[in-house]
């Protein structure tokens, strides 16, 4: 009988052994929801379990430790997955570590805490919302990551240290209430927006809306060089630098601050300050819908050619790039917004450009440190809405489950989670 139990003992070790497994959620053209794999990975993170980012392995994978409760989170959500045994799964950690293959295992810590700057009136019941959608909060939404609001008393009240990445929502940070005017300056909401933004400057101390908006823009800037991740698309990308650039200078028409420009202003910006832009020329016209020639326009495309590529970066060496530009395809759709695409004579070469259109002359997608923190600025509102219009209804996200233009979003919102690696280069 003891000669038995050495077997027996033998069996039930392989028995454990063959249970132990990994869940790879494939991120290539075999997903049926890339949006939700993402909330998936978040929500195993915040199970405070780690999980790995598979960088240009089957489009970015994901992969964590088997639990039956993973196991149906992803049916619930309808998110294709493979449990596969962790044999196989080391095998997979051997083949990205080969030298010869553009391939890299990050590891993903702890579910970022995040926070989106907008206007509280969005979120109050019995009131006219803004006549737009945001891409970041309804993609948030879909893909079931959690994030708190905060907005200009917060952010003045240095609250920002709470949180570990920052979206600046559809935003005009130059005081010109994104320069609405001449199309929507009767509409209720407009009066509403500019009411508010008034009283708001009142209860801080400032005179005009454009003084309140630079306090904002400061604050920010003090939050990514102390360590944080900040996320910007369509006008809140240029007009914070613009805001940056123009301290201490009046750069807006009587439309909105009552009083004249500053007939010197061009002269005087200074774009040492900014984070990602330089030598720009402010739009002259104040009724039009433009900030500065930051924002390429007119654009030498159409809708049927507007695409842009993703740069291919090196996996083992420059990490951060390549996970913020994983995705099933390399070609993405391009959309528009108050600002596009960013005009490539304007951008600072400390800039990394992620994603361009070479024949426009234009680039789509930025990244940037500043001090200890990041920077992602992105052009166009809505990557699943070629051209979204004030008053457009807000987009499905759940017949866009696949979408690549969305995907870079969620790129940038796992970015904090991984384990910081030395950059090589």
């Amino acid at each position: 009988m003891r000669r038995k139990l050495p077997l027996l003992f033998l069996l039930l070790l392989m028995a454990t052994v063959a249970r132990a497994s990994t869940i790879l959620i494939p991120m290539d053209d075999t997903q049926t929801d890339h949006l939700k794999a993402y909330g998936i990975t978040y929500w195993v993170l915040n199970n405070n379990i780690e999980a790995w980012w598979l960088l240009n392995y089957r489009g970015g994978s994901f992969a964590f430790q088997h639990s039956r409760a993973f196991e149906r989170e992803c049916l619930t959500r309808g998110v294709k997955y493979e449990v596969i045994p962790d044999a196989r799964f080391n095998g997979i950690l051997e083949e990205i570590a080969d030298p010869e293959r553009n391939m890299d295992a990050m590891k993903l810590e702890k579910a970022p805490k995040i926070a989106v700057y907008t206007p509280d009136y969005n979120f109050r019941e019995g009131t006219e919302v803004q006549p737009w959608d945001d891409a970041v909060t309804m993609v948030l939404t879909y893909a079931e990551i959690p994030y708190e609001t905060v907005y200009d008393n917060e952010v003045l009240g240095d609250e920002l240290a709470q949180y570990d990445w920052l979206h600046l929502h559809h935003e005009d940070f130059t005081g010109q209430f994104g320069r609405f005017y001449r199309s929507y300056h009767t509409a209720p909401w407009y009066r509403r927006q500019v009411a508010y933004q008034e009283e708001l400057a009142a209860q801080n101390g400032y005179q005009k809306v454009s003084q309140l908006k630079l306090g904002v823009v400061k604050k920010v800037r003090e939050y990514v060089g102390g360590g944080g991740f900040m996320f910007a698309m369509c006008s809140a990308t240029d007009s914070y630098d613009i805001a940056l650039a123009a301290d201490g200078v009046d750069i807006c028409a009587p439309y909105y601050d009552g009083d004249p420009i500053d007939p010197n202003a061009q002269a005087k910006l200074d774009y040492s300050k900014t984070f990602a832009f330089e030598n720009f020329q402010l739009e002259r016209n104040p009724l039009e819908y433009e900030f500065s020639n930051i924002d390429h326009n007119p654009r030498p495309v159409t809708q049927e050619q507007d695409y842009f590529t993703l740069f291919d970066f090196s996996a083992k060496w420059d990490p951060v790039p390549t996970m913020l530009t994983q995705n099933h395809v390399r070609t993405v759709k391009g959309f528009m917004g108050q600002t596009t695409a960013f005009t490539n004579s304007h951008i600072k070469s400390s800039v990394l450009v992620l994603g361009e259109n070479k024949p426009a002359s234009e680039a789509r997608y930025l990244h940037g440190q500043f001090g200890e923190g990041f920077f992602t600025f992105y052009g166009g509102h809505d990557p699943a809405d070629y051209r979204h219009l004030v008053n457009d209804p807000e987009t499905d996200l759940s017949l866009h489950p696949n979408s690549p233009g969305y995907r870079l979003i969620l790129n940038n919102i796992l970015f904090p989670a991984a384990k910081k690696k030395e950059r090589k280069t």
